[in-house]
């Protein structure tokens, strides 16, 4: 058999859920392979399996990749040959980085890959820095600053900016490698570290943000959330200032790493390597100066999936990609979100510029969950919209949906944690936004003629519904608790008027 990647469609697009493409990365610590599918500007992890196989452990002493580190490699990536054999996926992408690239055996482990059907590409140093910072950028639209991938044989340093890279590094400082500076206390170690970025043109202060990038980067937010018993799951968009990321960094670099498992997402093998990386972290502060700290899960394999994406593919925004397919999938129409959003317009805008985008994801979301049963939709819609890997949202913008989605289901007491989050006008505001779609949904069903056959306005202290005369005994018992509701949140007087059918609205 054969696995050799093809391009996808001229418009890039993926099928639902459907297993649509695999990455399988050959990497200095672990080899993994991951299936997307959903939109193909924010896609969904369908599976992520990994071994720690280490090729790298011995790169710096023999320059050879240990026997037993491949044979575990092999075995593995035979059962993704096998696995992708019967799931009947075709595009795949396979990239082997560091490790392999360092290794005099190298080549001859290419070789045996080649052989299971892979087809493994080689990335150079650069196009790995490259590749990374496309996932950054693809992650955080319009960001600006530098990338640092840390990974088990390398650490690549990008610049990026106005939606390209500018500067790519890739320097031999991979977790694997650091226990080389230790020599010494932890002060001796930073100060030999920072002394290494310094001899690579990289210095100075950056004066922009710092995106990290690696599972032992996102293992150490993981810690840090969980100590903190931060409101929210996801490392993705964590985001500390330069002066909490230095005393992060100093507290992980000093632990036992035993210590450091407080969370089932770090595992043994992560704890171990993290003292190290945070004494790297406590070097590029030093030397880098960000202005702040922002942990990216998306990377190498999410840079492989955007760069080939076509421009106006790439111009979409992610977050609404990403929730119009789930909602979608879960019998929520995007097109109907859209037309409740205009309907809710008037009384409950989005106040903040770029805010619609917020609202109108709120819409899908809180539309999506009563697909579900009853009692699971509030729990469910609030989970959705604060621990899904949502992208290019912060964590206010996750309070306002989870206000909202929680108002749609009538409950605008807001959960505590939420005001962690964001301030009390943002989720007054996102309760608005539920409590107008829900009046919205139940006027008719969902159906567009109750919408088009209706108008809701607020003008001179008033919340007005008009309807459509030979539409008027849509208005009943249910709408007139949902009016009322919607009213006393916004400090107004609930007044329905029923119009000529042939009268504007």
């Amino acid at each position: 058999m054969s696995f050799r990647a093809r391009r996808v469609d001229k418009e890039g697009t993926f099928s639902g859920n459907k297993p649509a493409r695999a990455i399988i990365d050959i990497g200095s610590n672990t080899v993994r392979m991951v299936i997307f599918g959903g939109s193909p500007r924010a896609p969904a992890v369908l599976f992520n399996e990994k071994v720690a196989a280490r090729l790298g452990r011995d790169i710096a002493h023999t320059g050879l990749l240990p026997e037993d580190a491949m044979d575990m490699a092999l075995r593995e990536l035979r059962r993704f040959a096998t696995l992708l054999e019967v799931l009947g996926i075709r595009d795949i992408e396979t990239v082997a980085t560091a490790a392999v690239r360092d290794a005099a055996n190298g080549g001859q482990f290419l070789e045996e890959i080649a052989q299971i059907g892979l087809a493994p590409r080689l990335i150079s140093g650069a196009e790995e820095a490259r590749l990374s910072a496309q996932g950054v950028i693809g992650a955080f639209p319009g960001a600006r600053g530098v990338v640092a991938d840390l990974g088990g044989g390398s650490l690549e340093l990008v610049r990026i900016g106005n939606g390209g890279v500018e500067h790519a590094t890739s320097l031999p400082l991979g977790t694997l490698r650091l226990g080389e500076y230790r020599n010494g206390d932890e002060p001796v170690m930073v100060r030999r570290l920072a002394e290494r970025l310094a001899q690579s043109d990289w210095g100075s202060a950056i004066e922009a943000p710092l995106y990290l990038v690696g599972g032992t980067w996102r293992a150490i937010a993981v810690h840090d959330m969980a100590r903190r018993k931060y409101p929210l799951s996801d490392p993705h968009g964590y985001e500390l200032d330069a002066g909490r990321a230095a005393k992060l960094a100093a507290r992980v670099a000093s632990a036992a790493p035993e210590s450091l498992l407080i969370d089932p997402r770090i595992s043994i093998m992560r704890s171990e390597i993290m003292p190290d990386a945070a004494i790297l972290l406590e070097a590029m502060l030093e030397r880098l100066k960000p202005e702040r700290v922002v942990f990216s899960s998306w990377g190498l394999r999410e840079g492989l999936l955007y760069d080939r994406l076509p421009d106006h593919t790439k111009a979409q925004d992610p977050l609404l990609a990403g929730v119009a397919v789930f909602a979608a999938q879960c019998g929520a129409p995007p097109v109907l979100a859209s037309h409740i959003a205009g309907w809710t317009a008037d009384v409950a805008p989005s106040r903040a510029p770029g805010s619609e985008r917020i609202r109108l994801a709120a819409n899908m979301l809180a539309l999506a969950s009563m697909q579900l049963e009853p009692n699971l939709r509030l729990e469910h819609a609030v989970d959705w919209a604060l621990h899904k890997r949502w992208i290019a949202i912060d964590a206010a913008g996750r309070a306002m949906i989870a206000a909202a989605v929680a108002a749609n289901r009538n409950t605008a007491d807001r959960p505590g944690k939420l005001a962690k989050l964001a301030t009390h006008e943002q989720l007054d505001e996102g309760v608005s936004w539920g409590l107008a779609t829900r009046l919205a949904r139940r006027l008719g069903a969902r159906s567009r003629q109750s919408l088009q056959a209706s108008r809701l306005t607020a003008d001179d202290g008033v919340l007005v519904l008009r309807l459509r005369h030979s539409y008027r005994h849509l208005h009943g018992l249910a709408n007139e608790r949902d009016m009322a509701a919607l009213a006393d949140h916004l400090g107004l007087r609930a007044e329905l008027q029923v119009v000529p059918d042939d009268e504007a609205l």
